[in-house]
C-alpha cells in the first residue's frame, strides 16, 4: 500500500446531517432513507475482526510467520473474542506474481507448500482466511500485483485456496488511471460468482485521497466510495492509510475516524465502513490506543489488528477482548456513532444500540485533561434517571440525566446509558483529573501540558461534581506528586455534595530544588460516602512534565534538550531536512543548524525566563523538488506561554522568511508549523539556524 507524506486534516463534519440522525434513531424522518442499492451478500451481520499482515510485519511474513499468529491469537484470547480472520496483505505473491498460464503464484520461499495447506492449518484452529490483491492490472513498480483482466480466474483461485475474506486495493487501479465503482462492482461480481460458490467478505480498498496522495477527482478518491460500495462490499475504506508500517500517529486516527463519520446512514448490517486498522503499540500511547479502539466501536468499524498480536502487552490485550467495549460495535442494530454537537477540541458522539439504549463516547482530542459533559435528553433518551456504566471499569452508577466523566488528554470515556428503575443506584460522581492552574505566579495557558522545573510551586485543583440524584457524604480528596514534594492543602471539604452539585479541592505541590527532568505525575484520591453502598472511591493521574535545565549563553536551540517533539511524518531531526540525509538547505542557502519536520509539528522547549531573543529563518527545504511541484507549504509559529510572538502566514517553497522574537519572560516556548491548509503533502518544513540568546 502506497502511503503519503501525511499531514494536518481539516475536520471533515461541518454538523451531523439529518440522514445521519435519522440512521441512527435520534430524529425520525416521513421521507424515507438513502435510496435503495443492490445488495450484497450478507456475509458478516455484525463488524468482522481479525487480524492483518500489514502495519506490524509490512511483507515480512512467512508460512510459519502466519501460523505462528494464529496460535497466538487462539492462545491469547482474542479469537474467542472475535477476531478470526488471519489476512495476508501484500507481500504473500511471487516476484512474478503470475503464471503463464495465468494463475497468482505464492512466493515460494515464504510458502513452499503453497497457500491451501496454510488456509487449511488457519481453518484448524477454528479461524478464517484472507487474502489480498489489487482492482487494476499489474503495473511493475507501481502496485505488488494486480487482478485487472483475471477478475473471474482470481476469485476461482481464492475461492479454491480456501480463503473467507478478500481485500481489494487500488494501487494498479489508480496507477492505470481506472474508474473505482466499475471496476470494484466487477470484482465483487467475480467473487459472489466464484466457481467453488464460497462466501467471501470483499474488503473494497480504495486508500487514494486528495491532496496527499496528488490531484485526483472526487470519483476515483476513498471518499467516494460510500456512494456505491454499500450495495457491493462487506466494507469500504473511507479515507488513506491511518499511517505508516511501524509508525502510527495519534492525529492521523483522528483524521481517519473524521473522515469516516461522513456518511453514517449508509451503514447497515452486513455493510460497514472502514476506518483502517487498529494499531496498539506501534506509536501509540495506551491511552490513545484506547481512544482509537473506543472510536472503532462506536462506529461500527471492522476491527482488524494491524499489529504484531504475538508482542502485544497483557494490557493491550485486555483492551482489545472488552467484552463491554465489543458488545457496543458489534451490537446486533449495526448503527454507526453520530456527532451531537459542535466539532472542537471536545465532543461527544452516540450510537444507538439495539436494545434503545445509548453508547456514548466523551472525546478528549486535545493536550490537557477536561471534564467532558453531555445530558441523556442530548443522546435521544427521555426520562429522570439513568443507568450509567462505564465499558472501560464496568463501574455502574446512577444521573440524573447529566453524563459526565474526566477524561484524560487524548481519551475518552465510554458510557453504555438507559433508563433506570427500581433503588436508587449509586450516584454518578465524577473525580477530576488534578489540574495545574498556575505554576509559582504564572497561570497555566489552557489547553496545554503543565511543565514544571525543580523549585517550582504549583498550584492543583481536583474538581468534583455530583450528577446523581442523591447526596454523597464526607467527601475528601488527597493528591500526590513525585519522590520529595511537599503538599499543602489550601481548601476545606465540605460536610456533603448535593445532587447536580459540585466541589474544588485546591493544593499547592512544591517540587524540590534537585527535581530529575522527565515526567512525574499527580495522583488525587477522592473518597465519599454513600446512603445504602458504603465508602467510595476514585483515583485520577495527571502528568507532569519536569523540565531540563535552561539553555545557557548564544546558542542553537536545535542542539538543546526538548521536552517533546512531533513531526507530520517520520520524526523531527537536527540539523538535517525530515526523513534524514540531507543537510538543511533553503533555496539555495544551506544551514549547518536546524530541525527539520513535516506539518503538523510542535517542538516543545523549557526557557526558564531565562532567555532574551530567539533568531533563524523558516522555509520549505529544497528536497521537496526531489519529489515534485505539488505540495510545499507551512505556516509557522513561535510561541510563549501559549501567546503567539511570531506567525509567519504561508510560506512556500521559494520564500524563506526571517524571524527575531524577543523572548523576555517566557518560561515555555514553542515551535509551531502547520499545513496552510491544503493537507501535510510534501510539506517538508526547516527551522534553520534557531538561535537563542540567553
Amino acid at each position: 500500500m502506497k502511503r503519503s507524506f501525511g499531514g494536518v486534516y481539516s475536520r471533515l463534519l461541518g454538523g451531523v446531517i439529518a440522514a445521519a440522525l435519522v440512521a441512527v434513531g435520534l430524529v425520525t424522518t416521513t421521507t424515507g432513507a438513502v435510496a435503495a442499492q443492490a445488495t450484497a451478500p450478507v456475509l458478516s451481520p455484525t463488524p468482522y475482526q481479525g487480524w492483518n499482515t500489514y502495519y506490524g510485519l509490512g511483507g515480512d511474513f512467512t508460512e510459519d510467520t502466519i501460523k505462528s499468529v494464529a496460535d497466538s491469537l487462539v492462545s491469547r484470547g482474542l479469537a474467542k473474542a472475535g477476531y478470526d480472520i488471519v489476512w495476508l496483505d501484500g507481500g504473500w505473491q511471487a516476484d512474478q506474481s503470475r503464471s503463464d498460464a495465468g494463475d497468482l503464484v505464492p512466493n515460494p520461499a515464504k510458502f513452499p507448500n503453497g497457500l491451501k495447506p496454510l488456509v487449511d492449518y488457519i481453518h484448524g484452529k477454528g479461524l478464517k482466511a484472507g487474502i489480498y490483491t489489487d482492482a487494476g492490472p499489474y503495473i511493475p513498480g507501481k502496485c505488488g500485483l494486480g487482478s485487472g483482466g483475471y477478475y473471474q480466474r482470481d476469485a476461482d483461485q481464492f475461492a479454491a485456496w480456501g480463503f473467507d475474506a478478500v481485500k481489494v486495493d487500488y494501487l494498479c487501479g489508480i496507477a492505470a488511471n481506472l474508474d473505482p465503482k466499475t471496476v470494484f462492482t466487477e470484482f465483487a461480481q467475480a467473487l459472489r460468482n466464484n466457481a467453488s460458490h464460497r462466501p467471501m467478505i470483499f474488503n473494497l480498498c480504495n486508500p487514494v485521497t486528495s491532496p496527499d496522495w496528488g490531484n485526483y477527482p472526487e470519483s476515483q478518491q476513498s471518499i467516494n466510495s460510500w456512494s456505491y460500495a454499500p450495495g457491493i462490499a462487506q466494507s469500504w475504506r473511507t479515507y488513506t492509510d491511518v499511517g505508516f508500517q511501524g509508525d502510527i500517529k495519534f492525529k492521523d486516527v483522528l483524521r481517519n475516524y473524521d473522515a469516516n463519520a461522513r456518511h453514517p446512514e449508509v451503514v447497515k448490517p452486513g455493510a460497514f465502513s472502514d476506518p483502517d486498522y487498529l494499531a496498539p503499540e506501534l506509536g501509540m500511547s495506551d491511552e490513545e490506543f484506547r481512544t482509537q479502539l473506543t472510536l472503532w466501536a462506536v462506529a461500527a468499524a471492522p476491527l482488524v489488528v494491524g499489529s504484531d498480536v504475538r508482542k502485544l502487552s497483557a494490557t493491550t490485550i485486555g483492551m482489545l477482548t472488552d467484552p463491554d467495549v465489543l458488545a457496543i460495535n458489534q451490537d446486533k442494530a449495526a448503527v454507526q456513532a453520530v456527532r451531537v454537537g459542535a466539532a472542537g477540541t471536545t465532543e461527544t458522539w452516540v450510537k444507538r444500540l439495539a436494545d434503545g439504549s445509548r453508547a456514548v463516547v466523551l472525546l478528549n482530542r486535545g493536550d490537557s485533561a477536561k471534564t467532558l459533559t453531555t445530558t441523556a435528553n442530548a443522546v435521544g433518551l427521555s426520562g429522570s434517571r439513568f443507568t450509567l456504566k462505564n465499558a472501560w471499569t464496568n463501574k455502574v452508577t446512577e444521573s440524573a440525566g447529566v453524563i459526565s466523566a474526566a477524561v484524560p488528554a487524548h481519551g475518552t470515556a465510554l458510557f453504555r446509558v438507559e433508563r433506570a428503575s427500581g433503588v436508587p443506584g449509586i450516584p454518578h460522581v465524577t473525580a477530576g483529573i488534578p489540574q495545574v492552574t498556575k505554576v509559582g505566579t504564572d497561570a497555566q495557558p489552557e489547553g496545554t501540558a503543565p511543565v514544571a522545573a525543580g523549585g517550582d510551586e504549583l498550584t492543583v485543583q481536583v474538581t468534583v461534581r455530583n450528577d446523581g440524584l442523591q447526596p454523597v457524604f464526607q467527601p475528601a480528596v488527597t493528591i500526590a506528586g513525585g519522590t520529595g514534594w511537599t503538599v499543602t492543602p489550601l481548601s476545606k471539604a465540605p460536610a456533603l455534595i448535593d445532587g447536580g452539585k459540585q466541589a474544588t479541592f485546591t493544593f499547592t505541590l512544591t517540587l524540590p530544588p534537585t527535581a530529575p527532568p522527565g515526567s512525574a505525575s499527580l495522583t488525587a484520591t477522592t473518597t465519599y460516602q454513600v446512603v445504602w453502598y458504603g465508602g467510595q472511591r476514585q483515583t485520577t493521574v495527571a502528568p507532569v512534565v519536569v523540565a531540563p535545565v535552561p539553555p545557557s549563553g548564544t546558542v542553537p536551540l536545535s542542539h538543546h534538550q526538548w521536552i517533546t517533539a512531533t513531526s507530520g511524518w517520520m520524526s523531527p531531526t537536527i540539523d538535517e531536512s525530515v526523513g534524514g540525509g540531507n543537510p538543511i538547505k533553503l533555496t539555495g542557502t544551506t544551514y549547518s543548524t536546524g530541525i527539520g519536520v513535516a506539518s503538523p509539528s510542535l517542538i516543545r522547549y523549557y526557557l526558564g525566563k531565562s532567555c532574551s531573543r530567539l533568531t533563524g529563518t523558516v522555509g520549505i527545504d529544497d528536497v521537496v523538488g526531489n519529489v515534485g511541484p505539488d505540495g510545499g507549504t507551512s505556516t509557522f509559529q513561535v510561541v510563549g506561554d501559549g501567546k503567539v510572538l511570531f506567525d509567519s502566514g504561508t510560506v512556500d517553497r521559494f520564500t524563506p522568511k526571517q524571524f527575531d522574537v524577543d523572548l523576555t519572560g517566557v518560561r515555555v516556548l514553542d515551535l509551531l508549523v502547520g499545513d496552510a491548509g491544503d493537507g501535510g503533502y510534501n510539506d517538508r518544513a526547516d527551522w534553520a539556524a534557531p538561535t537563542a540568546t540567553c
